[in-house]
This record gives C-alpha cells, structure tokens and sequence, in this order.
C-alpha cells in the first residue's frame, strides 16, 4: 500500500520504487513514529476529532504493535517507509479505523517529529557516553597528579607539565562536547506535529496537548519551516564532529606515545595487534581506526549541510537524506566513545620516563627568563639572555639543571643560588600554582572543578 497512490491511474516502476524507498534506515524510527501515532490518536480522541472509543482502539492496536516488534515477532518489512509500514499494520489490526490516525497529519510533519524524537534520545544516549569517558579520565587524573610528564607546543618540547594536567585538558574538551549536546537539545526540543504538509491543519487540533504526551517543550511557531527544518539534524553531527575532533587528537597522542620513540604508554595486549609478517610488532589500531572514523563523520557534515544549502521552501525529497546521516554519525561517535573508554582502562604510563624526557629538551628555560624578570630585569632582557645560556648548553653538550652558578652569574650578575633549584623539573611544575597551571594543588582543583561541572550537567550535586 502507498499512502499517496489514489491520484496515480499506473503503479510505479520497481526500480523507481526501490531508489524510492527508505525502509532500509528509517525503521530505526519504529518506537518514536508509533509513541507520536499514540500520542497524535489521544489528541484526536481527546478534541472529539474521530470518537473516542476509536482512538483508544487505535492507541491499544498501536502499543501491541510495538510490544510485537521488541518481541521479534512482527518483522519491519515490505513497505515504502517506516511510516506506510505502522499504518499498514495498524489498519491490518483494527480495519478501517486504522486509516483514521493519519487525519490532520501529514508525512512532513510526521517524519519531522520522529527525527526530532529521536535525536532528543540520541543526544542524551551520547551524553551518558561522554559522562562515562569523562569518568574514566578523571580516575586516571586523580592516580597521576604527582607525576610529571614534557608538555609540547609544536610537537616540541615546550615545559614540564603534570601527567593529570594533561588528561584534564581532555576532559575539558569532552565537558565543552556535552554542553554543545546540551544546548543542541534546546533547539531539538520542539514540536513540529500540526504543521501538516507545510500549512497547518483546518482541524481544531490540541497541538500543545501532543506536545505534553510527547514531552516537548516549545511548539513549532511556523508550518512552513517546521516541515523543512532540518537544522537541528545538521547541529547534531557538528557536535559529533567536534567529538570525533577531540576523540582524534587523543588517538594521535597514544599513537605518538606508544611508539618505542617516546615510550610512555603501553597499551594492554587486549586492545593492541600484531603485525602478520614482523613478529616484533604491537600496533596501536584501535586509536588509529578512531582516528581514520573523524572522517566518515565529517562527511555526514559535509553531506547534511550540502542537501540542506539549495533546497526551496519548503519540503523537499532531498531531506531524506537526513536519516542516514544522522545515523551514521551517531552509530559512529557512540562506538568510537565505547571502545576508547575501555581502551584508557586499558593503559599503563611510564611515569620515569615521562619525567626523564620533561627533563629534556631545555623546559626549564621559561622559569630561568621568570627568574631574571623576579630580580628586575625587562622580560624581553631576560629572554634573550635565557636564549644565550640555552645555546650555550647546545653547543657545550649541558643542561640548565647542570651548569654551575658561575655559568650562570656570567651571563647575568643577578643570577644567584637559588636560580640551580629553580630550574628542576619539578620546581617548575609546583611553581605553576596559578588557576588552571600545573602545581598539584591547582591540578587537583581542576579535578574538583571537571567533577562539580559534569555533576551539575547531571544534576546530580
């Protein structure tokens, strides 16, 4: 049956059908096209628009159908769409006052509120990942806020940094992820059943009564945009993307940190694979096929926004494209989310040689260029008497924390004693005591911070 075949005098080719079609993604909708039908019969039965007892029937045929489907025994199949499919069936059970429940409805509306539906679930099903992961980065913080590790710029060493420090900025970018969602949400929130094909309805239906059965908080205000928008599909995979950005940049880091260059993490065997001809090998594939899916998301971006850029008000077929997009991004971010979580439980830091290479590589040099601006001299002064002492460590084979004061005292008389302490690794770290710096004091308060913040994104303070 096709819900618009009555004006047709020829049946439509099978293959026109085929490319048609959309069953093959959009039975996913399944649950939230039959919690709208019940939703959209109460309020039908409610305003007297078909009789009451009619929509009962209907809404009790509607939550059997349901109940059969999570049972495995009605099998999604043999129609255009998820929607012709539940009214097929529904008309099927209850006869003719099956064909009632599309009355004051129409299939733009009707798809745009699942998708909505939909999405709001998916978003807090997302969240609760990124929760999860956040979590597992704030255990792993609170174990390594005395260690420290070589903090880069330029993938060059720049200054010695806490090892929690560094997993706290991770979970920054993952609490900016939630709130992204979380203000997604406000805009996915809201109801466009009632807008008809694009005018709205003559019928006196109860448009915020649906809305209350559907827990929508705002009514879409124009016919015309609610069954054509879309935006909120496309913010949706943005906010993937910005996901998949931030899940990449971690990967790249365990991949650069697990080669034998750097050696401070080892991923356990579980989450690691060999190598089919050279025995020796450990390969970190988890975070590189992470890394790779960024892509495939970033392409549902591209895809989303390109259907969306030329299309006419106000429905179109273009916008059955939106599905598989938003799926796709979502089956995506939450798999990528799952393996990563298990894969940090997974992974063991090489806390000395982390600390042996935040010694390297000259870190300490800001904190001799701070100490010179501390007895007086012009930071622009200090820093280029800071650069003289560093070359002079190159080109004599030395380190900052290994030259005698009376190296120092010949590059500047205000150096003193107290400059051969503070240019050890952990000097540094501690003396960074300000917000959001790497003294453990203001690490463990970054900890306390990410915690009442991902609390109060739950409402769980």
């Amino acid at each position: 049956m096709k819900l618009w075949e009555g004006r047709f005098t020829q049946p439509s080719a099978k293959n026109a059908d085929d490319f048609n079609q959309s069953l093959s993604f959009d039975y996913k909708l399944y649950w939230h096209d039959i919690l709208a039908s019940i939703a959209h019969a109460k309020m039908l039965g409610e305003t007297q628009i078909i009789p009451k007892d009619e929509a009962d029937k209907i809404c009790d045929a509607l939550v059997n159908m349901l109940a059969d489907i999570e049972k495995g025994n009605l099998a999604i199949e043999g129609a255009e769409d998820i929607h012709t499919f539940v009214e097929a069936e529904l008309t099927k059970r209850v006869g003719a006052v099956g064909k009632k429940l599309h009355t004051a409805r129409s299939r733009n509306d009707q798809v745009a509120t699942d998708l909505r539906l939909y999405t709001k679930d998916s978003i807090v099903n997302v969240c609760g990942h990124l929760k999860a992961l956040i979590n597992t980065l704030l255990d792993i913080a609170n174990n390594n806020v005395q260690f420290i590790m070589p903090g880069y710029t330029h993938l060059q060493k720049a200054q010695p940094v806490s090892v929690a420090q560094y997993i706290n900025a991770y979970s920054e970018m993952f609490l900016r992820d939630i709130e992204r969602f979380t203000d997604s949400y406000k805009r996915t929130d809201v109801m466009p059943l009632g807008s008809g094909a694009l005018a709205g309805t003559d019928f006196p239906i109860d448009r915020r009564m649906t809305a209350n059965l559907l827990s929508f908080s705002e009514i879409s205000q124009n016919s015309i945009d609610a069954v054509s928008d879309r935006d909120f599909v496309a913010e949706y995979i943005f906010c993937c993307s910005m996901v998949m950005a931030h899940l990449s940049r971690f990967c790249e880091d365990l991949v650069l940190f697990a080669s034998d260059e750097f050696r401070f993490i080892d991923i356990a065997d579980t989450y690691a694979t060999g190598s089919s001809i050279m025995p020796q090998k450990k390969n970190p594939d988890i975070p590189e096929l992470i890394r790779g899916k960024s892509g495939r998301v970033y392409g549902h971006l591209v895809g989303i926004l390109t259907v969306l850029k030329g299309l006419p008000l106000s429905y179109d077929k273009d916008l059955q494209e939106d599905k598989e997009a938003l799926f796709g991004a979502e089956d995506t971010v939450l798999s990528c989310l799952s393996i990563f979580t298990d894969l940090l439980q997974n992974i063991s830091f090489d806390t000395k040689r982390m600390r042996a290479a935040a010694a390297g590589g000259f870190t300490t040099a800001t904190d001799v260029a701070d100490y010179l601006v501390q007895k007086g001299m012009p930071f622009r002064d200090a820093h280029a008497v800071t650069g003289q002492i560093v070359r002079y460590c190159i080109e004599n084979n030395k380190t900052l924390d290994r030259l005698d004061l009376f190296v120092y005292q010949s590059f500047s008389s205000l150096f003193d004693e107290e400059i051969l302490q503070r240019v050890r690794v952990n000097k540094s770290v501690e003396a960074r005591k300000v917000i959001g710096g790497s003294a453990r004091s203001a690490v463990r308060e970054n900890i306390r911070s990410i915690t009442r913040r991902l609390n109060r994104m739950f409402k769980e303070e």
